[in-house]
């Protein structure tokens, strides 16, 4: 061990001391023992064995003592429980440009944020505005350091991946070089999470394309650049393939690098059966190619009705396909309006008219205003005083619409005992409640099932808010049996949320089916803190489609009138 990975240990135990709120004097003893090692002029380990260390001024004996074990046995104790006794996501979020150890030690400890992912989800619903000494500035500062850390991540969201994609398919159409191009692989089966994007394209110029595209000015560094395959990093960090086919070959490229590993077996399997060859090349009967000008004809000659890319995952879809039950998946078209948006009464940055006109603006006829409730202290959760302010506002504002209808709602937190953050009383006076878990999120398996059961069976809770906590990339969701929840919800008509932020796209698409066989509905929410959330329904949507989603197995595609009756009814039922 060198002295400059000696110095880095003794750093690295300064930051962890500063970020357990540790005695600043001890804080700078470690540091500037980091500062003095780094710069000696001679091997550390030559010193040790001259016993020469305590010389050195600002290296004492507990130091000494430090040293000397690291470089014996190239383990520190001290460092190591020092380094188990932080949160991993802590020394991550120092990383972050403007946030040293002290000011992450106090987001720590006011708002519990342990990770880089729920400080970017906390910025976005501005709860680092009013902390002493943050705000507006910080805020934004603190986010576009979070963006230039993603750069380095090695799996990216949807949503970002999603963009970055449609802006490298822009630039190579901007000649006629591609005939046809698409996303394909993980990023066109909506996975809510990727390792990189693939690109599919026909033409007949393969050398022209592959040099627009490792020249865009969207890329960073080119990995490889062949004449059919070429692979570069783009500035945002996320790695891009493109494969080039004749345009001919572009359907079954398209097909071939769209599917899972599971599918394209699947489909592979079913071809032989039918005594045809299929891969990425063509459809083959005795070594001659089946022409089929897109994939809707690849399917079609299998003997299969056409399965949207979304479901191509190996999960039941051929079956589906071959006796003609592939649902007629949910559009963005269909929703009516939304749930779950929060206002400036709480964490959101929007007033209600603000909200009105961008709805309208997105062609909805409803939205279900939500904020937050008064155990979140931290997102400024609302007091009986301030909802019944919020109400009569709702109730003026209705009074002049025409066409449009604002329904009253609370996000209600969910106590560690199942119980809700208000009595029954204020409870009953919303249109909608929206049961929300916000704490305690390390229970159990058991108790947090049970938990969010109770919640489901109080008379007042309308729907479940993003039923397992996860924060994509960033916070594992917390231990829950979602069958029991499910069935749970079932058996009290409780709708279950399928949250649109992109950090959060919860409910898991992969319950999104079992959640429609037991006839729970699913509200697509945005859970808006600021005007551009309103748009992330989109998100939300995709998910729903890639978890079997129909228009009916949906909520918020009902018409006003319908919601009305449907709120209504649950609770004169309950």
């Amino acid at each position: 061990m060198n002295n400059i990975e000696v110095a880095k240990i003794f750093q690295d135990i300064g930051t962890f001391l500063e970020l357990k709120g540790e005695n600043p004097f001890k804080v700078r003893a470690y540091i500037n023992a980091a500062s003095i090692i780094e710069n000696l002029k001679e091997d550390i380990s030559n010193l040790i064995e001259k016993e020469k260390l305590t010389q050195i001024k600002g290296i004492g004996i507990a130091l000494e003592e430090k040293i000397t074990e690291l470089m014996a046995t190239g383990k520190l104790k001290y460092y190591d429980d020092l380094k188990n006794s932080v949160p991993s996501g802590l020394i991550e979020m120092i990383s972050i440009a403007g946030l040293g150890p002290k000011r992450v030690n106090i987001i720590y400890k006011k708002l519990k944020i342990s990770s880089v992912g729920e400080l970017e989800y906390a910025c976005n619903e501005n709860r680092l505005v009013d902390l002493e000494g943050f705000g507006n500035k910080s805020q934004e500062n603190i986010l576009k350091g979070i963006k230039n850390l993603k750069k380095y991540q090695s799996s990216y969201l949807y949503s970002v991946a999603f963009l970055e994609a449609q802006e490298v398919i822009k630039n190579l159409k901007k000649n006629n070089n591609a005939l046809r191009i698409s996303i394909a692989g993980s990023l066109r089966r909506k996975k809510e999470a990727v390792k990189d994007i693939d690109l599919v394209a026909g033409s007949t110029k393969p050398k022209l394309l592959m040099k627009k595209f490792v020249t865009n000015n969207l890329v960073a560094s080119i990995v490889s650049h062949g004449k059919t395959k070429s692979t570069v990093i783009l500035k945002s960090g996320i790695n891009v393939d493109l494969r080039v086919v004749k345009n001919e070959e572009f359907p079954f490229a398209l097909h071939h690098f769209t599917g899972s590993k599971k599918h394209n077996t699947e489909i592979r399997n079913r071809a032989k059966r039918n005594r045809l060859k299929m891969n990425e090349y063509g459809l083959f009967k005795k070594d001659i190619l089946i022409p089929c000008n897109d994939e809707m004809e690849i399917f079609e000659k299998l003997g299969l009705e056409y399965i949207p890319p979304e479901l191509r995952e190996g999960v039941g879809e051929l079956e589906a396909a071959e006796i003609r039950k592939i649902p007629h998946l949910i559009e963005e078209k269909d929703l009516k309006g939304v749930f779950h948006v929060h206002t400036n009464y709480s964490d959101g940055n929007m007033t209600i008219p603000e909200i009105i006109k961008v709805c309208q603006k997105l062609g909805f006829s409803y939205v279900g205003i939500s904020d937050h409730s008064q155990s979140a202290a931290y997102a400024n959760g609302l007091k009986e005083e301030d909802i019944l302010k919020q109400r009569k506002e709702i109730k003026k504002i209705n009074k002049t619409l025409n066409k449009f209808k604002i329904f009253h709602g609370i996000e209600a937190d969910i106590l560690p005992n199942g119980q809700m953050d208000y009595d029954q009383k204020i409870l009953s006076g919303f249109d909608f409640v929206i049961a929300s878990v916000h704490s305690n999120f390390k229970m159990g398996e058991d108790e947090m099932t049970a938990r969010i059961i109770k919640a489901i069976e109080n008379q007042y809770v309308t729907m479940l808010g993003h039923p397992t906590g996860r924060l994509l990339l960033a916070r594992e969701p917390y231990a829950v049996n979602l069958k029991n929840v499910i069935d749970a919800a079932a058996y009290n008509n409780v709708i279950i949320e399928l949250n649109s932020n992109p950090l959060r796209l919860d409910l898991d698409w992969r319950w999104c089916r079992y959640a429609k066989e037991k006839k729970v509905k699913i509200s697509i929410n945005p859970d808006a803190h600021n005007l551009r959330g309103l748009n992330h329904t989109v998100f939300g949507v995709e998910i729903a489609r890639k978890g079997w989603l129909t228009k009916e197995d949906c909520f918020n595609t009902l018409t006003t009138n319908e919601i009305k009756a449907c709120l209504a009814s649950k609770k004169e039922a309950k």
